[in-house]
């Protein structure tokens, strides 16, 4: 099975929702975490910090710099992610989907390189 990268896309500016509309979604993510576990779909996920908690490493000259903040200065950054094993790119796609609404965000779907056989 290929292995995918469901991205979360998380507006950093966005009101924060309510206490119990948070909770309903945590619940919701829990249960879509088990679902995926359960179907042998789970390989990784996390939830990441906000976009100012970033640092980039990039070279430079023969050396490297090293600057605070994302790489990209945009409204929507990625705040979380999982990494599942689906069939092909219409089951990732369905996983995606209740991904989506588990988390009531946008899901950025893409399939890693295949690996190198031996």
């Amino acid at each position: 099975m290929k292995q995918y990268l469901l991205s979360v896309i998380h507006a950093w500016d966005a009101p924060v929702p309510p206490e119990e509309e948070m909770l309903a979604a945590f619940a919701r993510v829990d249960a879509y975490n088990t679902e995926l576990q359960e179907a042998g779909a789970w390989v990784f996920a996390g939830g990441l910090h906000p976009p100012t908690s970033a640092t980039v490493v990039r070279p430079q000259g023969g050396d490297v710099l090293v600057t605070d903040g994302p790489f990209a200065e945009t409204k929507e950054q990625l705040g979380g992610f999982w990494v599942i094993k689906a069939e092909d790119l219409d089951a990732a796609l369905g996983w995606a989907k209740k991904g989506a609404l588990a988390c009531d965000g946008a899901v950025e779907v893409r399939p890693f390189q295949d690996e190198a056989e031996d």
